[in-house]
């Protein structure tokens, strides 16, 4: 199985879960916070950071991890 990077070059601000509360029924973790579900997107990390500037927003920047690939032949799986 190969892991493609279409759709990996986009900075994406999230806003924290306030208050989060257990349903008892559920289990699930709830909260009225309607911030919580919204996901922005941009193109650079400059513009992800002069937008949470611009509208005083605090913000942690969390830098992609290196992916480590191995190239690999069909015919390898046929080997041994």
């Amino acid at each position: 199985m190969q892991s493609g990077t279409g759709k990996t070059h986009k900075w994406i601000l999230e806003y924290e879960t306030n208050n989060p509360t257990n349903n008892p029924l559920m289990g699930w973790e709830s909260s009225s916070d309607t911030y919580s579900e919204l996901k922005l997107e941009f193109a650079s990390k400059d513009l992800a950071i002069n937008y949470a500037k611009k509208k005083k927003i605090d913000f942690e920047i969390i830098e992609p991890k290196k992916r480590k690939t191995v190239k690999k032949s069909y015919a390898d799986n046929f080997l041994k």
